[in-house]
């Protein structure tokens, strides 16, 4: 649709102000505190960048410049830094009082938990990053994740970071076609997968898959595939390409320093969709993409020191990617991963898990809130919900309707709602309210993350009225 034909239909006027015990504690506690921090950002965008990036990030290297335009569009950022992802969600939380602490809460649909603490986690990513060494993975080669929601796809995306091998994860409900077009493109070296997976009762197999992807060397590049046992589902194993990942790990050192990683180095590569033509490899790099998921994990969900944060997305998207892995774990928090999902056998699945877990942060998708409209609110008024603090959502606009539902059922009317913009193409929230700073509201998103003004331009028209549509524009350093 071009620029010019989008108008504004919606006159929202709801608008509910930060709780005063939400902004007493935030990060960003004000309006004042955030136009500081833009207006920082605005008058030395790179001076701005750089302090946060010094502060927030370990270096093995201190960065030169921190950011390269010379080749625009192509931005490098932090150039001559280096570090380490894995590094930085792992080894330095052992050394500031978070190395017992819950790292990764995970609950499997049949109702088993794991609990991982800094400590536990980052013994099993040394452990698993030395197997992928064992079979020949190094600096640059990719290594491909079909898998389902288990800690194993955590500690393989992070043993990958570790080793500056690139990670390419397959969202499990993708087809074996869509796996296999993928592997060819990446050229993907090693598969890591399960035989299953558990989801609305039933156990979901994934092993298959794989070996029709990999039929009649469809992917040359493949050596080896790497199989979690999770649901007990036989499957086949091809001898000397297939290995089980629990023998494999057994009697293997815990011992991997993380590899020295430059700033511009690729940290995975996500495939879009393919709705609308040919998927296409989105690539994420070290040092930006750890500073931005850091960022605004941090400033937009408020992580407190005693948070239990839970977004209830796939790995397999860049939210998982984001704000279930690297921006969560970068920050020292404790993250929670659900295998499963609501279901007619539990209709409250969700809510049995905040009561459970007690979880502070709740992140969700705005059709899974208008799911739960459908259902009625006795389902969750059956649960309690009080230890929430905060509600997000991602990955689609939300209709005011699902916006007030969800702040009244799920928050109590108490919880400040953060309705995010972001695509895979960012790698982290671009637009959001900040729960301790800017009122939410029905309407759509609020703030630039960024701390950079956005700005609306219609077609051949300038900038937008307050009351028109338009394309969405960021300037300075995130032009577009």
């Amino acid at each position: 649709m071009a620029a010019a034909g989008i108008e504004s239909f919606l006159h929202e006027e709801r608008c509910f102000a930060p709780p005063a015990e939400v902004q007493q504690q935030a990060r960003i506690g004000g309006m004042a505190a955030y136009t500081a921090l833009a207006e920082e950002a605005q008058r030395d965008p790179e001076g701005f960048w750089g302090r946060l990036a010094r502060q927030k990030l370990h270096w093995f290297e201190p960065f030169q410049q921190v950011l390269d335009w010379s080749a625009a569009p192509m931005a490098r950022w932090f150039s001559g830094g280096r570090t380490n992802v894995s590094f930085n969600c792992l080894d330095r939380h052992l050394t500031n009082g978070r190395a017992e602490k819950t790292a990764i809460l995970w609950e499997g649909e049949p109702g088993d938990v794991r609990r991982l603490t800094y400590r536990d986690l980052h013994r099993q990513v040394c452990r698993f990053a030395n197997v992928l060494k064992g079979l020949g993975v190094g600096k640059g080669d990719l290594v491909a994740l079909y898998m389902p929601m288990a800690p194993e796809a955590a500690i393989a995306m992070l043993a990958c970071a570790r080793l500056g091998a690139p990670h390419s994860i397959v969202f499990g409900g993708f087809s074996a076609e869509a796996l296999r077009d993928r592997l060819i493109d990446g050229q993907a070296r090693v598969v890591i997968t399960a035989d299953g997976g558990f989801r609305k009762d039933k156990a979901v197999p994934l092993k298959p898959a794989v070996d029709e992807a990999l039929t009649d060397g469809a992917c040359p590049s493949v050596q080896d595939v790497i199989v979690v046992r999770r649901t007990e589902t036989p499957v086949t194993m091809t001898p000397g390409r297939d290995h089980w990942w629990h023998e494999l790990v057994e009697g293997v050192s815990e011992d991997c320093p993380a590899e020295t990683m430059d700033s511009e180095d690729r940290l995975f590569i996500l495939y879009t969709s393919g709705s609308t033509g040919k998927p296409k490899g989105v690539v994420h790099t070290t040092a930006g993409y750890n500073l931005w998921a850091h960022l605004t994990c941090q400033w937009v969900f408020d992580l407190q020191e005693n948070d239990v944060y839970w977004c209830t997305a796939d790995v397999g998207w860049i939210t998982g990617h984001s704000y279930i892995v690297y921006g969560p774990l970068s920050n020292g928090a404790t993250t929670v991963m659900y295998e499963g999902a609501p279901r007619p056998a539990k209709p409250g699945a969700f809510w049995e898990l905040i009561e459970k877990h007690r979880i502070t942060v709740f992140y969700t998708a705005p059709t899974v809130i208008r799911a739960f409209m459908g259902a009625g609110r006795r389902i969750p008024d059956g649960y309690d919900l009080s230890s929430l603090r905060l509600l997000g959502t991602v990955g689609e606009p939300i209709n005011p309707e699902a916006w007030m539902w969800y702040r009244e059922v799920i928050g109590g009317g108490r919880c400040p709602v953060l309705d995010t913009w972001w695509q895979t193409e960012t790698g982290g929230m671009m637009i959001a309210p900040l729960p301790g700073a800017t009122p939410s509201s029905p309407a759509p998103p609020a703030c630039p993350c960024r701390a950079l003004p956005p700005t609306w331009w219609m077609k051949r028209a300038g900038a937008c009225r307050l009351d028109k549509g338009g394309i969405w524009c960021c300037d300075n350093h995130g032009r577009a």
